[in-house]
């Protein structure tokens, strides 16, 4: 193949442009909101309902200066609510068709979270080398979801950090920008919408791919993390929410 992107050939450079290429109304299209929801459902995502876009970049629920607006559970319910029942998962998708949905993250699955150029990246060199990527996700706000199989319960706790210490000062010069969302945090699951115009979360890889083990994913997440927060960019905000 002899197609050229950003001076790379061949497949490197076509899947690099078509990282770049996907915006939300595309994966909505590919079969309608509730289907993707019972996809990912039918993947062992557990899903509970979430806030959607307000008019004036607000969020549908009542609290006034709502920190993250349409990106956290309706209720605080959420962990025991989480569900993979389909029946359940069509009834609130075919009730509140506004809604975003979360999936809860430590039960089935976890999400490494970085920003989109890092991951664009590491998912371009996985690919490349052959490793089993799973599901992956890209949202408008700068982030890519990397979903893998959770990391349980370790026998030794030392060996593993939650996910509140992803944003802490003294974890950042170690997996700069990366998030681990484990136990007792969620993220968005496409198709969600939000605020602003044509901004959302879609699917890059869909649920369909199996689960892979996070700690095959981790190097290469964290050098492209390393050498993004290196260039300075604006995505390296560490103050983005893990919880509502």
């Amino acid at each position: 193949m002899s197609g050229t992107f950003g001076g790379r050939s061949g497949r490197q450079g076509k899947l690099s442009q078509w990282l770049r290429g996907r915006r939300p109304k595309e994966a909505a299209d590919d079969g309608g909101r509730e289907a993707l929801l019972l996809a990912a459902a039918g993947a062992g995502l557990p899903l509970a309902p979430a806030a959607h876009p307000a008019p004036g970049y607000g969020c549908s629920c009542d609290r006034v200066g709502c920190p993250t607006p349409a990106r956290h559970p309706v209720s605080f319910a959420w962990q025991t609510q989480s569900t993979t029942d389909r029946a359940q998962v069509e009834r609130w998708a075919r009730h509140q068709p506004e809604a975003n949905f979360i999936t809860a993250t430590g039960m089935v699955h976890d999400v490494l979270d970085v920003p989109l150029e890092a991951g664009r990246q590491a998912l371009e060199r996985l690919l490349a080398e052959g490793v089993e990527v799973g599901p992956v996700a890209e949202s408008d706000d700068g982030r890519m979801l990397f979903f893998t199989l959770t990391r349980g319960t370790p026998e030794d706790e030392d060996e593993w950090w939650p996910c509140e210490l992803d944003c802490h000062p003294e974890t950042m010069a170690e997996h700069p920008g990366l998030r681990w969302h484990c136990r007792g945090s969620y993220v968005l699951v496409p198709p969600a919408r939000l605020p602003g115009d044509d901004q959302g979360v879609r699917w890059v890889r869909g649920p369909e791919h199996p689960l892979p083990e996070p700690l095959t994913l981790l190097e290469a997440l964290t050098d492209a993390c390393a050498r993004h927060a290196g260039d300075g960019s604006p995505h390296m905000d560490p103050a983005w929410p893990l919880r509502h």
